[in-house]
């Protein structure tokens, strides 16, 4: 182990420092893309524009704005409102230099500017027409152009400088209309990088248990709660006290897969309620409802348990034992989740029902996995002769972490390492 792991092993709560191994591998992070980012980057629109001398762009602008409205989305911010004759792509000034008198304005010091007034969906012709045509500097020689600009902002300043270069000149602001912020993701990033090798070792190890012992699939999950340094958690310090002055962490929840526990494993899919995402979640419930101090009424014992949520494994004994570190919170809100596999559609959108802050995995599920967003290729379990309706896959990938459309969304990274045995499942398994 590196000294400098050794410092993050020492700053853990008691109960992690017993159970985590004593060599801890490394791994690096990789932010998952969402699906924006990966099939909407560029969104072709078409936009009006016009020219004008210098001295009447406000005025034309002012009717673009009255016609557009105030949403800033119409108003397409990440272009530029006005360009020079020379500063305009190639083909665009080729274009429009043959157009009316756009050779007198593309000639020498020329005073014209030319006006991007906005989408071409979003203002009527006739009365950007009528609105133009009461500028006196332009209403004997009106130009109105239509071409294609990108309707979403760039998410570099390379796309940037592309667009710029094939459409019309575009702004980087250093964010993400696709995602999440690239700052947040570079800075949760360094955060969460630090002990993410600890707790993906962890989860690791309950894994191989689960299988093993021949509870399940060889899956694991870890929770954990980190309290950042001048963050104000508000699920902690109910009576106003102070932000803590160090980063700590604290495992909330340990689960193996359970799948095949009091089942024959033969011919089925296992007991989905087993998958070990469901398992920790439920573990993270069950430690809220006894800081309750509610009244047990023990059920009677069924041959079969369908919600194996109980710790089955000496390792999820000590954890489930553990007090909740922020028992005043909503479920798993802001805490993170690492899990040895990506999991399935049905234990993703219970994380994202959960409140789950932060979700880093290790291997892709390509077929049934419900984080990444990639497509799902034909053939991706590489063994057609094994599938029913071969070639298998295809489709897209359902991106689950960051869903506009969805009430809830967190960041995710896929954790890559070469010094871990790798955890062999079926391709079609849901984790």
């Amino acid at each position: 182990m590196s000294d400098s792991m050794k410092e993050v092993v020492e700053t853990l709560d008691p109960v992690s420092r017993r159970l985590i191994p004593a060599n801890i591998h490394s791994g690096t992070l990789v932010p998952l893309k969402t699906t924006l980012e990966l099939r909407d980057n560029l969104t072709l629109g078409l936009a009006y524009i016009t020219r004008a001398p210098n001295r009447y762009t406000n005025d034309v602008v002012t009717i673009a704005r009255a016609l557009a409205g105030d949403d800033a989305a119409k108003n397409l911010p990440h272009l530029r409102r006005c360009s020079k004759p020379v500063d305009l792509p190639p083909h665009l000034k080729s274009q429009f230099m043959n157009e009316g008198s756009g050779r007198a304005v593309h000639t020498g010091k020329s005073n014209w500017l030319y006006i991007l007034l906005g989408a071409k969906d979003e203002l009527p012709y006739d009365e950007l027409l009528r609105g133009l045509a009461s500028v006196d500097g332009i209403r004997d020689d009106i130009f109105i152009g239509i071409i294609p600009v990108p309707l979403l902002a760039p998410t570099s300043q390379v796309q940037a400088n592309l667009w710029s270069q094939q459409f019309w000149q575009t702004v980087y602001r250093k964010n993400n209309p696709l995602g999440p912020h690239p700052s947040n993701i570079c800075r949760t990033t360094s955060v969460v990088s630090r002990d993410a090798s600890v707790w993906m070792t962890l989860a690791h190890q309950v894994a191989r248990k689960s299988r093993d012992d021949g509870l399940g699939e060889p899956i694991g999950a870890v929770i954990i709660k980190r309290t950042v340094p001048g963050k104000f958690d508000a699920t902690k310090n109910t009576s106003g006290q102070e932000p803590e002055d160090k980063e700590t962490t604290q495992i909330v929840a340990l689960a193996g897969d359970a799948r095949w526990y009091q089942q024959e494993k033969t011919g089925r899919t296992g007991n989905p309620m087993g998958h070990a995402a469901l398992r920790a979640i439920s573990m993270v419930a069950q430690k809220l409802v006894r800081t309750e101090n509610r009244t047990e009424n023990k059920p009677a014992i069924m041959e079969f348990e369908a919600f194996q949520d109980g710790p089955l494994l000496d390792d999820e004994q000590v954890v489930f034992e553990a007090e909740h570190p922020c028992p005043d919170g909503y479920l798993c809100h802001d805490l993170e989740l690492y899990l040895t596999h990506e999991p399935c559609v049905m234990c993703a959108m219970a994380i994202l029902h959960s409140r789950m802050g932060r979700i880093v995995f290790r291997h892709r599920m390509p077929l049934t996995g419900g984080m990444s967003s990639e497509d799902r290729g034909y053939d991706a379990c590489g063994n057609s002769l094994a599938c029913e309706n071969a070639p298998c896959g295809g489709g897209r990938g359902l991106g689950l972490h960051w869903r506009k459309e969805l009430n809830w969304s967190m960041l995710g990274w896929e954790w890559e390492t070469d010094t871990v045995e790798r955890l062999v499942v079926d391709p079609h398994l849901h984790a």
